[in-house]
This record gives C-alpha cells, sequence and structure tokens, in this order.
C-alpha cells in the first residue's frame, strides 16, 4: 500500500524521558518507546506507566504520535499482565503498539479492538505475503525485516494491504530481523526476550571481527524511499543518549523536507554521533562486500568531542487571555497551535475583590502567568491578552491556582485526545496478468 502525497513518518527513538523530547525537539513524526515489560529492549531504561502518561501528553501538544513497543515472544503465564499493561497504555492514548508474539496479537485484538498495532520486524516480515498475514491478524502496519533490497522493498510496498515501515538509520542484527538465537545458545540470554547480549560484537579468529556489521544509513536514498511510498521511516536507538537522537533525526528531518541526499557534512555529522567505521547501505543496494564494522577509536572520540554540544529542550509555546474583573469569577485561557489545529482551555477561580492597599497590576500578573513551572508548556509575558479592573486585589495562591490548574487543562488535552493527521493512499498495485 503506497502512501501518496504527503512525505514518509519520521520515527524517533527514545530510551527515557530525555530522549523523547530530544525527538521531538528535532522535529520527529512519531517516536516510539518501550514500557519496563514486555520490551525488546530491556537494557535500556524505559519508561514507568506514569512517564507513559507525561510522554503521550507531551507528544500530542506536540503534533506526535507516540508508539510503545511490546515486541517480545510471550508465555501463556505472561498474557493476562501483558494485556493488562495494553489495556494501561490504551487509556494513556499511545497511538500504536509494535508488537511481534502472534499470540499476543489475536489476544489485544479481541479486548482492544479499538487499538492499533504495528507488526515488529521481529516478526521478519520479507514479503509482501507476509504483510498480508500481518493485516489478517488486524495490525494496520508492518515493520519489514531490514535485509530487504530495494527492489524488494518497492515490490513489498506496492504489493501490501498495510502500510509499510523500514528502518532507515541504526544497529543492523547480523541475523535475519527476530531470528537470532546466538545470545541465547551462547550466553541464556536471548534477543526475542529483549536481553540479547550482542556476542556478534565480539572478537573471532584472531581479532577480527566477522559478525559485527556496520550500521545501517540510507541518507543517500532519500528520494528513492519518498518515491516508493513506504509509510514511515524508522531511527534505531532506544539504548542511545539523547544527543545522538537529536543529531540524527535533525539531520533526516531536513533530509526529508528538502527531498535530497545527504551532504559529505552531514555524513560525517552522523558519523561522528555514532559509527561502527563508518555506514552500510549493502542490503538495500543488494551488496554485501565490506558491510563488516566495528567501534574504532577515531569513532569513539568523534561521539565523544560531539556530546560536548547539548540540545535544547523544546516547550510548547502558550497563548493566554486573563480577565480579573471587580467580582466575577477570575478566568485564564490557554490556546497553543498543533499542526494547524487550535486548541483552548479555559480555568475559572475566584472573583477579585475590592482593594484596601496594593491592588493588582500588570507586570505582577504578566509575571505571575507566564510561570509555566514543571511542564512541557511556554508562555511569554508579549503572549498574554489581560483584561484588568483598577483598584482590585486577589491572593498570590489564587492567581497561582489559576495558572496551574490551566495548564494541567492543556497538558490533560494531550493525555486525552490523540493526533490524528489524515492519510491519504493510492489503490493497492495488482501486477499485470502474464500474456
Amino acid at each position: 500500500m503506497r502512501r501518496k502525497e504527503a512525505l514518509p513518518e519520521l520515527l524517533a527513538p527514545a530510551g527515557d524521558f530525555e530522549c523523547l523530547v530530544a525527538a521531538v525537539s528535532a522535529g520527529a513524526d512519531a517516536v516510539y518507546i518501550g514500557a519496563k515489560q514486555f520490551s525488546a529492549r530491556a537494557f535500556a531504561k524505559n519508561f514507568s506507566l506514569e512517564e507513559v502518561d507525561r510522554a503521550c501528553a507531551f507528544c500530542h501538544l506536540h503534533g506526535v504520535k507516540l508508539y510503545v513497543t511490546l515486541n517480545v515472544l510471550e508465555s501463556t503465564s505472561e498474557l493476562s499482565d501483558s494485556l493488562e499493561l495494553a489495556r494501561k497504555l490504551y487509556s494513556f492514548g499511545v497511538d500504536a503498539l509494535i508488537c511481534a508474539d502472534l499470540g499476543f496479537i489475536r489476544a489485544v485484538r479481541r479486548a482492544i479492538p479499538e487499538l492499533e498495532i504495528h507488526a515488529s520486524t521481529q516478526m521478519s516480515v520479507h514479503n509482501s505475503e507476509g504483510a498480508l498475514e500481518a493485516y489478517k491478524l488486524g495490525c494496520s502496519r508492518v515493520v519489514l525485516a531490514r535485509e530487504l533490497s530495494e527492489n524488494d522493498m518497492r515490490l513489498t510496498v506496492l504489493n501490501s494491504p498495510i502500510e509499510c515501515e523500514i528502518f532507515l538509520h541504526g544497529a543492523l542484527c547480523v541475523s535475519h530481523s527476530g531470528q537470532c538465537l546466538f545470545s541465547s545458545l551462547v550466553g541464556a540470554r536471548s534477543g526475542n526476550r529483549g536481553e540479547c547480549a550482542q556476542p556478534c560484537r565480539l572478537s573471532y579468529n584472531k581479532d577480527k571481527y566477522p559478525l559485527s556489521l556496520k550500521d545501517l544509513s540510507l541518507a543517500m536514498h532519500i528520494p528513492a524511499l519518498c518515491e516508493m511510498g513506504v509509510a514511515s521511516l524508522k531511527i534505531e536507538g532506544r539504548m542511545k543518549a539523547p544527543h545522538y537522537v537529536y543529531t540524527v533525526t535533525k539531520i533526516y528531518r531536513r533530509l526529508l523536507d528538502e527531498n535530497r541526499v545527504a551532504t559529505p557534512y552531514e555524513m560525517e555529522e552522523l558519523r561522528r554521533a555514532f559509527s561502527r567505521s563508518g555506514f552500510t547501505d549493502g542490503y538495500f543496494k543488494d551488496k554485501y562486500s565490506g558491510m563488516t564494522g566495528i567501534r574504532m577509536q577515531s569513532d569513539i572520540d568523534a561521539t565523544r568531542a560531539e556530546l560536548k554540544q547539548d540540545f535544547i529542550p523544546q516547550r510548547k509555546a502558550v497563548r493566554a487571555r486573563a480577565v480579573f474583573k471587580l467580582s466575577e469569577p477570575s478566568t485564564l485561557t490557554l490556546s497553543i497551535n498543533v499542526k494547524g489545529r487550535e486548541i483552548s482551555v479555559t480555568a475559572k477561580g475566584d472573583a477579585p475583590e475590592a482593594a484596601i492597599s496594593s491592588p493588582l497590576d500588570k507586570g505582577g500578573l504578566f509575571s505571575r502567568l507566564s510561570k509555566m513551572g514543571n511542564t512541557y508548556l511556554s508562555l511569554a509575558e508579549r503572549d498574554i491578552d489581560l483584561v484588568l479592573d483598577e483598584g482590585i486585589n486577589m491572593p498570590i495562591a489564587k492567581i497561582n491556582a489559576l495558572r496551574r490548574e490551566a495548564a494541567a487543562m492543556l497538558e490533560g488535552y494531550g493525555r486525552d485526545n490523540k493526533y490524528k493527521e489524515p492519510i491519504e493512499y493510492v489503490e493497492r498495485y495488482t501486477p499485470p496478468a502474464s500474456k
């Protein structure tokens, strides 16, 4: 199923809340995270339930979707707990689950039919028939295996009944996606349970590294990816630092918006963020020589130097209208724009009274109302429209309470409302009949 007109979604990773802020600040369209349980990156920091709730609010206020990975293989004894977790995630407003276990997917479809499911790359879908099976299970998207060539990828996208997501940048597994048992066999840590010890990164045969692959980068193929109609381009890296997430997402955001390949300088930026002897596009080009690589000292030194440059966390700019009139309930309306949609909430407070001394003044109110504190919001004094009667007063604590209530209402909107961008599709491709 080809995506029509709109650019592919840029999907960024986040192993913790700081990485999530970095991804959104850099221009991601969507972010994927893992909960503390049932995630294929068990050794990432991952998100508590409270943090997932916060993450939903933060993402949706910025017009960004949030996906949660529940992509390990599960035993029967775990199904009830994983389903309960899925119900909680749905109640928070997550936009989709990324899942790999066929039984769990079927159970979620029965228990929470409204919850969108993406078939994880751990399912090893290499063709449109595999995508069709994911569709029959109730998935709306399939994350294709990383081993596909450009031609195979193009044919799979054209002939699939659901969205196709591909990996754009990041670590590669030397085995086929979801099929590696190396870590499980040699160290009793299963990759399919999120505990891969990465034995493929170790040296074998006199300090040689025959199994360690370079990281993937398709930065030189952006126009082709846009043209073939993939729905989403995924950056790997839930174990990576915020700087990595910010740098890589920022560069790919620029390349997508300008529909071009990376410059040599941008490739060097990507290398400094993280690389293993550079990058590979071997699978995509169907040429497999020169795909192996390790973390060299030059790679490590470049990353350390780059880490000194911190990103600036992004808050959502808010506008306000505040009304303080004698003997009338005070009101504070906060408004934001989320990708063209105007969102407003209004909090009501106590009525001001006639001042005996020290009446309210505009400067003091501007200062108090603009303090957004520990929220995802920012309010400049110049963006406050203030209606204030002369000679009135109101306790400072009640003004602060009005501001906190309005901010909480606006952040609550982010929790309770998903941002759904309309997507148009061309008709499913049907190969011409053979003569």
